[in-house]
């Protein structure tokens, strides 16, 4: 796999302008700048004490920005060994809490067969080319992994019908080809 590195900033919190960089093959598509500032804008209020999910974490860039305002953890899955390798690097430059973060070397529709822990926020972000982001929502609902927000990062618009029962489509936005939406569940839905 041909790939070059490339840099991108963290944009708001403790590490606010700075810079990781990342091996990036071809089908690594970071979130951009102005997306994840709309993102955390979104969850101003929700992310400082958050357990966070970065299922196909890429760069790995949602969760520096979730840790860097606050979140009380995050745990980052990436299949690719050098990725993932990267991502703790990363944060080891950044001199982050260890006990604040997780990296996961493992495929993220495997990993999440065998979990049970919950999350306040789970970021989901697969490659463009992953068409299937109805059965990946229904199986994190199943699980009943995300208890508060689920972000949806894809290369189509979100259809609010096609969400797992107890989720609503709280907003969505498009810029480019990328379509991104944040949906919250119902209080109902997680409380057990």
């Amino acid at each position: 796999m041909k790939h070059h590195d490339r840099t991108l900033r963290i944009i708001g919190g403790n590490w606010r302008g700075r810079k990781i960089t990342f091996p990036a093959p071809h089908d690594i598509r970071p979130t951009g700048d102005r997306v994840r500032e709309t993102l955390f804008n979104w969850l101003v209020r929700d992310i400082h004490g958050a357990a966070c999910l970065d299922l196909f974490a890429g760069s790995g860039v949602l969760g520096f920005e979730a840790l860097s305002r606050g979140a009380a953890s995050v745990t980052l899955v990436e299949k690719h060994p050098a990725i993932a390798r990267s991502i703790a690097d990363n944060l080891g430059k950044l001199e982050a809490d260890k006990g604040r973060w997780k990296v996961v070397e493992s495929d993220a529709r495997q990993w999440l067969e065998r979990q049970s822990d919950q999350y306040d926020i789970v970021f989901v972000d697969p490659p463009f080319a992953d068409r299937d982001i109805q059965t990946l929502l229904g199986q994190i609902a199943e699980k009943g992994l995300a208890r508060g927000y689920v972000y949806i990062e894809t290369g189509d618009k979100l259809d609010s019908s096609r969400l797992p029962e107890g989720w609503q489509l709280h907003r969505q936005k498009q810029s480019g080809a990328v379509h991104y939406a944040l949906c919250r569940i119902d209080d109902a839905t997680f409380q057990s």
